[in-house]
């Protein structure tokens, strides 16, 4: 059964980050793709939250399968910011790559342990 639930988790974390991504690339007035960057960092924040709950949370071992792995692995997509940041390097916006790339591992950073200190709290 947990299975099928982080299957299915993973799928509707696959169509939120279908949403968010387009949603925020449609109001982005820049070139640079700002949907994976929401979409990372949220899923980063989100997930340091589900981890702090689940280390005070002994026995939430399947809620943090269910939607650590399925729903927030369904939803992130670091490899379609790696794919976007070489497509910045190849169109010779090195600049843009570095913002991008590094921008994203930072906020996402920061994002998972503000995450982890939000979650901690949780009861």
């Amino acid at each position: 059964m947990i299975l099928f639930l982080t299957a299915l988790a993973g799928g509707v974390g696959g169509a939120l980050r279908f949403l968010v991504d387009t949603t925020v690339s449609r109001i982005n007035q820049t070139r640079l793709p700002l949907g994976t960057i929401v979409v990372n960092a949220t899923a980063c924040l989100a997930l340091g939250m589900l981890t702090g709950y689940g280390l005070g949370h002994l026995g939430a071992d399947h809620l943090i399968t269910v939607l650590g792995i399925g729903l927030l692995g369904g939803y992130s997509t670091f490899s379609t910011a790696s794919v976007e940041g070489a497509r910045l390097i190849r169109e010779g916006r090195w600049s843009a790559a570095l913002v991008h790339s590094g921008g994203m591992l930072a906020l996402s950073l920061a994002a998972s342990v503000l995450g982890l200190a939000l979650g901690g709290t949780l009861r």
